[in-house]
Order: C-alpha cells, then structure tokens, then sequence
C-alpha cells in the first residue's frame, strides 16, 4: 500500500514581490541607506527576512498600510519635525563639549591599547549624553595622546563634531 504524501503548506505566509523581483516592504522607521518612515522600499527577501521585519523596521507593504500611512502622513512628518528639532539641539550641546579620555601610555605618547567609540560613548554618558555605537563615526581608533576631533552622526541629515582629548591616566 502507498503511502500519500502531504503536501506541504508553508508556515509563513508569501511575501510580495516587486517588480524588480524582491520583497516590499513598508518602512516603520527610518533604515539608513534605504528609506525613511512609510516609505515602500523593495529588498532581497534575506535582508526582509533577517533583518527588517524580525527588528520591527518595516512591515509588508498591503493596499491597508499603505492607506493607513498616507491618512497619518502629515501627523508622521509632524512627529518627525519634532524628533528633528530635538536632534538638532542636542547636536548643538554635543558640539560646544569636550570630553576628557583616560588612557595608559608611555613616555613618547603612544597608548598601551586604543581609545575607540565603547570608550568615547562612556565619556559621552559621564556626561549626561546618551549615543549609541554606530552613531560615532571614528576614521580608525586613536592610538596617541592629543585631540582629536569626533563625528557624531545623530540622524542621516545631522552630523556634529565632539572634541576628545586623550589625556594620559592619573597617577594614584
């Protein structure tokens, strides 16, 4: 007697495909280098997948989203002004400190290890400002004593600089 196979129903429903052969999805919030909020973007369906729909950034772009977004578009921009104006002054505070960073060196200047963003965002935190680490944009680590200038990129539009001395580590 044979045995019947059964069919198998997948567990998760399809998603739309675009018509360049990829997912869309509408973005909950703004993803850098793709989009920002109610945006329908199309990506490969290992970045919708992995990354964007299990993080909560985006959902699946339906006719009812899509209406959704566009009936809330001005109180969303409306929002977004707000957050941007926050940002902007706190890039504006960011801007006018400048933040001491103990580390160990020897005589010529040169640090036993290396100052990077983990040690600046503590300072930063010392201080009464919360970034996180992809928000500071080093060009490699700091490996001498000095100043050195720091990018903090807080939005895609909003970028500010944040003086760091590396100053050697008191003697106790």
């Amino acid at each position: 007697m044979a045995v019947a196979k059964k069919k198998r129903v997948p567990q998760f429903p399809r998603l739309p495909k675009g018509p360049n052969g990829g997912i869309q999805l509408m973005l909950i919030q703004g993803v850098e280098h793709l989009g920002k909020s109610g945006d329908v973007v199309e990506v490969k369906p290992g970045f919708a997948n992995n990354y964007l729909l299990p993080e909560g950034l985006a959902i699946v772009a339906t006719d009812h989203h899509k209406r959704m977004v566009e009936k809330h578009r001005s109180k969303l921009q409306e929002l977004e002004k707000q957050r941007l104006v926050g940002l902007r002054g706190l890039a504006d505070q960011i801007s006018k400190q400048s933040i001491n960073v103990e580390a160990n060196a020897n005589d010529e200047g040169h640090l036993y290890g290396s100052v990077g963003a983990a040690e600046i965002i503590s300072a930063l935190k010392a201080n009464g400002f919360t970034v996180s680490a992809d928000q500071v944009k080093l060009e490699g680590v700091l490996k001498e004593l000095g100043l050195y200038t720091v990018k903090i990129q807080l939005h895609q539009d909003i970028v500010t600089e944040l003086k760091v001395w590396v100053v050697p580590t008191a003697a106790h």
